[in-house]
């Protein structure tokens, strides 16, 4: 018998990627493309979603050629997705009015403000589980309606679509068949009711978006159409799986029990925690998200946001120059003086999930006059840690679980000092996959899930990974996050 494959997509904020796995869930071939980061001169952050199609067709043709399998064992498909992102696109033709608004971009911070002034933020949580907030895909597609010419009439004739990445894609890929999103994406755009689990058509009339015009919401296995990536194979794949981003990596993780957690360290980090088949409305700062919907039933989870985690090495190499590679943080790190109270607040864009204030300016607390450049790139990478540990501390309380472990990915896992560091001052195991890309694992697995390839449970099997265990002292633990917290406070307004 022939070896089957799953093919999978993930069209990050970056990048497009294309990832082919084997009947043993084993990645064995991945080709990426870059897209064009479109910044205008106020900050605004769009995309291309034409390019972004054409790249997405590009990697998939890629992958397989790299793979040198042959395109009738392929079997499947599964997308995943940067979440937020928003497109509004012709029914008739596919083709975008408008570029992609990034989730970066706040450009529909005045729609934001208005709908607050009117006092309807609370209204938007508790329908939503969001925080009323340019950052999610309501507002974006608002501002699209309210300043694109000539889509009124287009809008009354119900010609016009509009949502994430996902859907977008999903209707390019199927010629304009089908019109889909699922759970996971449909809770992240702030005009889905968490516990309706429809569109929420109040919150919807305040950023005048007609429901009529959003995609049909569907299991996170559902089918989507089928596609042959502009003709490129001999048969239709059917797409079987969608799932955002960081739902793909939770997934990905093997967190499909209620309390498990996973963190993604990436430019910024996701901290997200399963919560089970109940929402739990956050009082604390963390939002609350479906995680998706599969098999008939959704989950929930509990998700903060922190704006600075890998940038924070970034800046230590680009913009202050301390260091050449963010590889050397770990070096340095270990060789700092470990009674150093240095710690740094990276409050450069403000501060995030749980504290929530968009005023706070980062700064550098504790130093003597024998702190030097180890302690200060120790501090940078310790901060990471800490905001982490600040979220997953929120989140045990809010859904009243113990947290057994922290699975993480992304590319600062490798630092062993953070990963130790992490461990310790949660005082609980830290795992580590051997495997990247656990974004567009999680949507292929679940692709392969859905069709057989793989069973539920074992498939997560595949993926080895390397533990931290914690190893301080509980006095030491207090202490240091007891400093962290007064450091906090310093830079933080009115709290």
């Amino acid at each position: 018998m022939s070896n089957k494959y799953i093919l999978a997509i993930d069209q990050s904020t970056s990048g497009t990627k294309a990832m082919l796995f084997d009947q043993e869930g084993i990645l064995i071939a991945r080709s990426d493309l870059p897209h064009d980061q479109l910044i205008s001169d106020k900050g605004w952050v769009e995309h291309n979603p034409n390019q972004i199609y054409q790249n997405t067709i590009e990697v998939v043709k890629a992958v397989v050629m790299q793979a040198k399998v042959d395109k009738d064992t392929i079997i499947g498909v599964g997308i995943s997705n940067q979440r937020e992102t928003a497109v509004v696109w012709d029914k008739t033709t596919g083709m975008p009015v408008y570029n992609a608004i990034v989730w970066q971009c706040a450009r529909g911070a005045e729609i934001c403000n208005n709908i607050a002034a009117a006092g309807h933020s609370e209204m938007i949580k508790s329908h939503t589980g969001l925080h009323l907030s340019p950052y999610f895909s309501a507002a974006k597609i608002s501002w699209v309606l309210q300043n694109v010419e000539g889509l009124t009439d287009k809008l009354e004739n119900n010609e016009i679509c509009g949502g994430t990445m996902d859907s977008y894609l999903v209707f390019r890929l199927t010629k304009g068949k089908y019109f889909k999103t699922d759970y996971s994406n449909a809770s992240r755009t702030q005009m889905f009711g968490i516990s309706t689990l429809q569109w929420d058509e109040e919150v919807c009339k305040l950023f005048g978006i007609p429901t009529k015009m959003l995609a049909e919401v569907s299991y996170s296995d559902a089918f989507y159409g089928e596609t042959d990536f502009e003709g490129f194979f001999n048969k239709k794949l059917p797409i079987h799986a969608v799932l955002g981003d960081s739902h793909g990596a939770l997934f990905g993780q093997g967190c499909l029990e209620e309390g498990m957690i996973k963190s993604t360290y990436g430019t910024g980090s996701s901290i997200m925690m399963n919560i089970g088949q109940k929402p739990v409305l956050s009082k604390k700062g963390v939002v609350t998200s479906l995680a998706w919907g599969i098999n008939g039933e959704v989950n929930y989870v509990l998700e903060g946001n922190i704006n600075y985690s890998g940038a924070v090495l970034k800046w230590l190499v680009e913009d202050v120059g301390l260091i050449n590679s963010a590889k050397e943080s770990e070096t340095l790190s270990k060789s700092a003086n470990k009674e150093d109270k240095t710690y740094l607040v990276p409050a450069f864009s403000g501060l995030g999930a749980p504290y929530w204030d968009s005023s706070a300016k980062a700064a550098l607390c504790g130093m003597t006059r024998t702190t030097g450049k180890a302690e200060i790139v120790k501090a940078a990478l310790e901060c990471i840690a800490y905001q982490i540990t600040d979220i997953v501390k929120v989140m045990s309380e809010e859904a009243g679980v113990a947290i057994g472990e922290l699975r993480v990915d992304g590319g600062p896992t490798k630092n062993s000092y953070l990963m130790q560091f992490q461990s310790d001052m949660l005082d609980i195991p830290v795992q580590v996959p051997n495997m990247e890309e656990l974004s567009g694992i999680g949507a292929g697995y679940l692709a392969g899930i859905v069709l057989g390839l793989y069973e539920k449970n074992a498939i997560f099997d595949s993926i080895k990974r390397s533990k931290y265990e914690p190893s301080m002292i509980d006095t030491r633990r207090d202490e240091l996050y007891q400093g962290w917290k007064e450091a906090v406070k310093s830079v933080i307004h009115d709290k």
